[in-house]
């Protein structure tokens, strides 16, 4: 009898390991599925900062340097700034699908049984999920569009209104009325105009 327990106990043992190897290596394909997002995750942190820097430096382009010299300086900043992308963006993404099997494996190995993983592997790979994907910008873009020409009244008075007060604050005069590009107008500029 004791015998029978203790095969009965090694085959069990023998199992869980074989599931949580079968786990591991779907967990390892999901992971596969999922590196278009983590690259886009690591670019993102590599641009951000860029896209920040581009603003602040246009600002003081239009505010401080002669207008002769503009053109000339800002493509030597856009030349940097590509410069450090290009370095960075593999540099970023090699080490995020370096630590996401350590970071991210863990949580979906806890949170997810075998049949959910072979579950949402099939919603990844499906032609439904690839067309969706596929569908992402131009749906992310009909909202952007709609949302600025929506917000935009709304929105406009209160970022001039912030302007003024910033204005008033760093001692600077009031911004021209002809020039009054806004923070809303930027994106609306690919966009449908309203009046």
């Amino acid at each position: 009898m004791k015998r029978l327990m203790m095969a009965a106990l090694l085959a069990s043992v023998a199992m869980s390991g074989a599931q949580a190897q079968t786990k591991k290596e779907l967990v390892q394909k999901l992971l596969t599925l999922q590196q278009p997002g983590i690259e886009q995750v690591s670019r993102g942190l590599v641009e951000r900062p860029a896209v920040q820097m581009m603003q602040e430096a246009g600002l003081v382009l239009q505010r401080q340097t002669a207008p002769d010299k503009r053109e000339a300086l800002g493509k030597q900043i856009e030349a940097e700034v590509k410069k450090y992308v290009d370095e960075s963006v593999p540099l970023v993404r090699e080490r995020a699908l370096k630590i996401a099997p350590t970071t991210i494996g863990p949580i979906l190995e806890e949170k997810f049984t075998e049949d959910e993983l072979k579950q949402l592997i099939s919603w990844f790979e499906s032609p439904v999920n690839k067309k969706y994907q596929a569908l992402g910008p131009e749906m992310q873009n009909a909202f952007v569009q709609k949302l600025v020409v929506d917000a935009r009244p709304v929105v406009d008075p209160k970022i001039q209104a912030l302007d003024g007060r910033i204005r008033v604050l760093l001692g600077v005069p009031p911004a021209q009325p002809a020039s009054g590009a806004t923070a809303t107008r930027a994106p609306a500029a690919s966009g449908p105009k309203t009046k």
